[in-house]
């Protein structure tokens, strides 16, 4: 059994867990990109974003409301580039993204009695109930605030010193 208020206190508690993460960060520290390709804080940022008004919200909005109703596409590793993300400002976007994050946590906590049971039928997944993408909202901001905390420590590892960082523990 899904706890709903839990989960949905969670991703209220996380809105500032990324404002902490990601306010007032050096723009040479939020335009880098880690080795092997990875995604900078600025294309994170922008991703959470779009993710927020795009994906989760609009997906448990869309289950909740109208389930049976085809469920709008979307394109989150296509958006990187064709949404230029890495040409954005970081600040704007942060800003946005804190914002949206605002609207989400007032829009949930006003739901009362929820039909969390409503499913949109997938053609390929089958049935995808409300309570799902509500879960997976708060399992992308967890995956993300570990992706942010990565990127962060190879930014100090490869920008900011040149002593070795094994003393604070494995990595």
């Amino acid at each position: 059994m899904t706890n709903h208020d839990t989960i949905i206190q969670k991703i209220t508690a996380n809105w500032q867990v990324f404002e902490a993460l990601l306010a007032g960060l050096d723009p040479a520290e939020t335009s880098w990109k880690p080795p092997g390709g990875q995604w900078s804080l600025l294309e994170i940022v922008c991703h959470l974003l779009d993710e927020e008004r795009e994906d989760f919200r609009a997906r448990v909005m869309h289950v909740l409301d109208t389930p049976d109703l085809p469920m709008p596409s979307i394109d989150s590793e296509g958006w990187v580039t064709s949404r230029e993300y890495s040409s954005q400002n970081f600040d704007e976007k942060l800003a946005m993204f804190l914002e949206e994050r605002a609207s989400s946590v007032m829009w949930l906590q006003s739901l009362k009695a929820a039909p969390w049971d409503n499913a949109y039928q997938h053609p390929v997944m089958g049935p995808l109930p409300a309570s799902l993408f509500l879960s997976n909202w708060l399992a992308h901001d967890y995956h993300h605030i570990r992706q942010i905390n990565r990127v962060k420590y190879e930014y100090l590892q490869w920008n900011l010193t040149s002593d070795s960082l094994a003393y604070a523990g494995k990595w």
